[in-house]
């Protein structure tokens, strides 16, 4: 069974548009929380 994405500080968690596992608010994405799209690096340079 896998972990589950909490609300963290009031931020609902997302789904990575890559690879579609939901991802939690890091307080590095706090000022562009909205345009977060991609769980991680890897993520994001593989799409």
């Amino acid at each position: 069974m896998s972990a589950k994405a909490k609300i963290k500080n009031g931020f609902a968690p997302k789904v990575c548009v890559r690879c579609g596992l939901d991802f939690e608010w890091r307080k590095k994405w706090a000022k562009n929380w909205d345009q977060v799209k991609f769980c991680s690096q890897r993520c994001r340079e593989n799409r």
